[in-house]
């Protein structure tokens, strides 16, 4: 059967075999679309492609063409009621793709063909709209070329010529415009906001949020995708200390957790008051878009991050937050110090928004402080001893830490502490501070991110959404806040080695990973992930800071933006006089075999043989036989060389070659008629 269809498809005639071609091309450009588009349009664009694709085969007339205007109707109101908006990235995403399927039932002329490759072109480009990775680049190399094929074969005479010479054709224009490429990627201005592409205010992305449901840090745990990595300058602090710093929730209404909405007035409110000492620990973080407007950052950073194009500020809960969203990869400079102190040392009024809980949930937590605080063991203990106390039960108390520990009611610190004895690090710390509150202990929760993975082919460390943690921190007379770990006392692995908690593989996976031994799979991995960092920093990551910096390599004193042009300008200039000299050369220095054709043609008018400026060598011949005597001895020789002239140009590719050389020789030896 498959070589049935094979021969069916070589059999083909050449409209039919060029459409399937470009039809496959355009089924490559929107693949990697499906996941962004709605599922109506990517069955749709299916539909009409496998449509257009038998009518092809089966040379079926196409549809009319209000049909055309009926489909379009329809999918127009369909893009609007699904975006409720024809503006915006999604939607106009939406849009170009259902033009283009719709195109191609339009395929009635080689104006129609233009039209679907440049759409094409287009569509290409918005893949880059939601991803910028490797795998999307390499896979838009592939479509590019594909078009570019499907291009010039359009452009190719009549017959039936293969498409791996117009795939020839187009790899050497791709090689041929790499140069170009490369030069107005290192030179092109990068001027905000025309450079880039801005992320789409309607879309959100995966990672920390700015609250916190208790189970919501539980659901990153099964993503796997890169949240940030960092470079250390010098060796790495231990893995436990990595505590990369997020939104501060201090409001509790029961069953989120909120940031700090003060009763007090901003001037009673507590300071950060940070303090810092010991050796501080110098990196670089690369920070994927996240959709968010704040920076992770080790605990703790006294000083600005150095991060290009974003106002930066600190709050007083030591949250670095910036102007906009992080809509795109970014890269930051920043100095930590992991031993600090923070917050007021001794009792103020605002500390009192860190001790309130709302009425009417989880009475039992509040009956266990009240029982612990009535305790006679207890009736000297302060907060330490407090801290001391809860994890002591933690991790004595058949506590388990889980990735799937359930839905959790309306009191899910009772839940937590009584009844189910399990949950992931968001579960575990809300009960502590819940518990910390009931016992007259300011607290609260801080999320963000605890740990990561070295990788050992590039340096960086790695740090996964899978790696997204929460921990309090509870206020001490005389000490401010202090960082309080509960998890730890559960499940002390997943503070101090690489043990996480991992999502269930599917079938498949599991099949394929049970294929390949564990060290080779991590070693792949790694190299993956080098190879992805490596592009984030040296193709995402080039900004106009980097710009600058080449030029300054090159010379320039105080280099700006203005500079990058008149170097840009002066490259393309020097490019195209080099290709006008060239042109010119060529002109003087044309094809040996038309030279010869010239100089036989010239020798034959001198000679009075009436020749067409334009004739081919047989006609030539023709001309010759017509106007001289067959008889003399000068046609028969000039006679056969035009006919081997030809040969040597036209001849089938199996013949016997002829060397320019030798018809070089041939034409200087022959006797031309007087």
């Amino acid at each position: 059967m498959l070589k049935t269809a094979l021969h069916h498809l070589r059999t083909l005639p050449r409209d039919s075999r060029d459409t399937l071609f470009m039809l496959v091309v355009i089924a490559w450009v929107l693949l990697p679309q499906v996941a962004n588009l709605p599922l109506w349009c990517s069955g749709l664009a299916a539909t009409v492609l496998l449509w257009r694709g038998w009518l092809a085969v089966t040379v079926q007339p196409l549809p009319s063409r209000w049909w055309l205007l009926g489909l379009l109707i329809v999918t127009v109101a369909a893009t609007y009621t699904t975006h409720k908006t024809l503006l915006g990235r999604d939607a106009g995403v939406t849009l170009i793709v259902v033009l283009l399927a719709l195109k191609t039932l339009e395929l009635r002329a080689k104006r129609d063909a233009f039209v679907v490759f440049f759409l094409s072109f287009f569509t290409m480009l918005t893949n880059f709209f939601f991803s910028q990775s490797l795998l999307t680049a390499a896979a838009m190399l592939v479509a590019l070329m594909g078009l570019l094929t499907a291009l010039v074969n359009a452009h190719m005479p009549v017959g039936r010529p293969p498409l791996w010479q117009a795939a020839k054709t187009a790899g050497w224009m791709a090689l041929l415009g790499a140069p170009i490429m490369v030069v107005l990627f290192v030179l092109f201005p990068r001027m905000a906001p025309l450079w880039g592409v801005p992320g789409d205010a309607m879309s959100g992305r995966s990672g920390l949020s700015a609250t916190m449901q208790v189970g919501s840090v539980a659901s990153l745990a099964l993503d796997d995708s890169i949240a940030l990595r960092v470079r250390f300058e010098g060796a790495a602090p231990q893995q436990s200390a990595l505590y990369f710093r997020g939104p501060v929730l201090s409001t509790f209404d029961g069953r989120e957790w909120l940031p700090l909405r003060s009763a007090f007035p901003p001037r009673m409110q507590a300071p950060a008051n940070l303090q810092v000492q010991g050796a501080a620990v110098n990196y670089q973080i690369t920070l994927e878009p996240n959709n968010r407007p704040w920076l992770l950052l080790l605990d703790a950073t006294p000083n600005k991050p150095s991060l290009v194009g974003f106002d930066v500020r600190m709050t007083s809960e030591l949250q670095w937050l910036t102007d906009r969203p992080i809509a795109d990869l970014v890269r930051y400079s920043a100095q930590s110090y992991p031993d600090f102190s923070h917050g007021p040392v001794r009792p103020i009024a605002s500390l009192q928004d860190y001790l309130d809980l709302p009425a009417g949930f989880n009475p039992r937590t509040l009956l266990l402080a009240a029982e612990m605080r009535r305790d006679p063991r207890y009736a000297k203990a302060d907060g330490a001893q407090w801290i001391a106390i809860a994890m002591e039960r933690l991790r004595t108390g058949g506590y388990s830490y889980t990735l799937d520990p359930g839905v959790f009611g309306r009191d899910s610190a009772d839940e937590f502490w009584f009844d189910r004895r399990e949950g992931f690090c968001e579960h575990i710390a809300s009960s502590f501070v819940i518990l910390m509150r009931a016992l007259n202990v300011p607290a609260r929760i801080v999320t963000g991110y605890q740990g990561g993975e070295s990788n050992v082919v590039d340096g960086f460390w790695i740090v996964r959404q899978r790696d997204a943690h929460a921990w309090a921190e509870v206020w001490l007379a005389g000490r401010g806040w202090v960082r309080v770990d509960p998890t730890s006392a559960v499940a002390p692995g997943r503070i101090g080695t690489l043990q996480r908690l991992a999502a269930p593989q599917g079938a498949i996976a599991g099949a394929l990973l049970g294929t390949i031994p564990p060290a080779l799979a991590l070693n792949l991995r790694a190299v993956w992930d080098a190879v992805n960092n490596s592009w984030n920093q040296r193709v995402l990551n080039y900004t106009q800071g980097k710009q600058l910096n080449l030029l300054k390599n090159l010379g320039f004193a105080s280099p700006s933006w203005e500079d990058l042009i008149y170097l840009l300008c002066g490259i393309l200039v020097a490019v195209s006089l080099t290709g006008a000299a060239w042109t010119l050369w060529e002109r003087h220095h044309r094809d040996p075999w038309l030279r010869l054709l010239d100089t036989a043609r010239t020798r034959l008018q001198k000679a009075g043989v009436k020749l067409s400026p334009t004739s081919p060598p047989r006609e030539m011949a023709e001309q010759l036989r017509q106007q001289m005597d067959p008889e003399q001895t000068e046609f028969k020789a000039l006679y056969d060389w035009l006919l081997r002239l030809e040969t040597q140009r036209y001849a089938a590719p199996h013949a016997q070659p002829i060397r320019l050389a030798t018809l070089q020789r041939e034409l200087n030896q022959l006797v031309w008629p007087k």
